[in-house]
């Protein structure tokens, strides 16, 4: 489990984190997102002790990073897969990192073999490409087999067979119990793998809730129907008002654009009207709008408070 609590970081005048509280549970995959900038790295390595928190605390598990012993059996981090001497071969960085936490060295092989690297593994890693950096870098957060695995941008670099394995790894460690926390500038990879998400917006926590809820707080859905003629637009509207009175609707010229309302609902109408629909289109509410939505309100607040 990560713990926050009040977490504040600034630098001079500028206020990367302010005053964040969340929990990262176990047995559940949480994203973390939010723009470039918004402070998610920040908070990342004040996690695991890199930046000292202007205010405020973060434990692992309930003691501070920095009081860890043989700190990669506790929390397995991958912050900056470039991080690595480009003159050491794969092998030896993970024997070295193995070295240092009292790891077995068979571990080495395990996670090589794992992250799909080990036939490069004694190649001088300045040789990899972005993605093979990345599977190095994950492949070293999970050498010391921790119940915590942080994970910063994971999917940078990653080819297709690299998207869905770290997908497949991330719900699997959080189906063993593993407290799995992953940051991310990708909606689609977020709504397909995170279980739970905490949102940050200009160093400000926006939403701490399961994807469930957050879809379902901000969920708007609507079809996009259209008519041959204006007689037709005229006719379908009123239908669709007689039918509803909660339906939204937008016109513009033979398109309608109509919330609130299911497909099937919006067909039986134009049935009914004896009106043939030449689109007829239903559209749901992505985490990509929901995320959007949230931004720009908070961005809009803080307009007005100025």
């Amino acid at each position: 489990m990560i713990q926050a609590t009040r977490l504040t970081k600034r630098y001079g005048r500028v206020t990367a984190v302010d005053d964040v509280t969340f929990t990262v549970r176990p047995g559940v995959v949480t994203g973390f997102l939010g723009r470039n900038g918004a402070g998610k790295s920040t908070t990342m390595r004040m996690i695991v002790g890199l930046h000292e928190p202007t205010s405020g605390g973060v434990w692992v598990d309930g003691a501070s990073y920095r009081t860890l012993a043989r700190p990669m059996t506790r929390i397995g981090v991958l912050l900056d897969a470039k991080a690595v001497h480009p003159g050491i071969t794969a092998r030896a960085y993970l024997r070295g990192l193995a070295d240092s936490n009292d790891i077995p060295g068979s571990r080495v092989d395990e996670v090589l073999e794992l992250a799909a690297i080990a036939d490069v593994a004694d190649r001088r890693v300045g040789g990899f490409s972005l993605g093979m950096g990345q599977r190095l870098g994950i492949a070293a957060a999970l050498l010391g087999k921790p119940p915590i695995v942080m994970l910063d941008e994971p999917l940078n670099g990653l080819d297709p067979d690299g998207v869905l394995w770290i997908r497949r790894l991330m719900r699997e460690l959080a189906a063993d119990g593993c407290t799995v926390f992953f940051s991310s500038h990708l909606m689609s990879e977020m709504a397909l793998v995170a279980d739970h998400l905490i949102i940050l917006e200009r160093g400000r926590k926006l939403a701490d809730a399961t994807l469930a809820q957050l879809m379902a707080d901000h969920a708007e859905r609507h079809v996009v129907a259209r008519v041959r003629d204006d007689a037709e637009r005229r006719t379908l509207v009123a239908a669709l008002r007689h039918a509803s009175g909660q339906i939204g609707i937008e016109q513009a010229g033979s398109e309608l654009t109509i919330r609130n309302a299911d497909a099937d609902v919006v067909g039986r109408c134009a049935a009914r009207a004896g009106i043939t629909l030449s689109q007829l289109t239903s559209h749901s509410t992505s985490l990509e709008d929901v995320f959007m939505a949230m931004t720009a309100g908070h961005a809009a607040q803080q307009e007005d408070a100025a």
